[in-house]
């Protein structure tokens, strides 16, 4: 069974699994990838299906997206590049949501 790892685009994931030192590092790695690649405004909801291990995630593949050509695929799998992930190993889920609004 896939272990699944709960993000919502925010602060409180990043504290959870890595610590209160690395978060900002990762809130500010999140606002450059929703910047570069799409709307903040726009709200959406995508899942990814990676491998975790060595605390990161990588092979990362979008297995759902709510907003279709909006560019929200593009930015999770920038935001998975950087995201703390512990000690978490094998094939995970990591569903983002991105409220919008911003």
């Amino acid at each position: 069974m896939m272990n699944i790892v709960r993000f919502t685009a925010g602060l409180a994931l990043a504290i959870a699994v890595a610590g209160p030192s690395s978060a900002g590092s990762f809130q500010d790695k999140m606002g450059q990838c929703l910047t570069k690649h799409a709307n903040a405004r726009d709200p959406a909801m995508v899942t990814l299906e990676c491998t975790a291990g060595g605390g990161k995630l990588t092979e990362c593949k979008v297995v759902d997206n709510s907003a279709t050509g909006k560019g929200f695929d593009k930015a999770a799998l920038c935001v998975a590049d950087a995201m703390p992930i512990g000690t978490k190993t094998g094939s995970v889920k990591v569903p983002m949501r991105f409220p919008g609004g911003g």
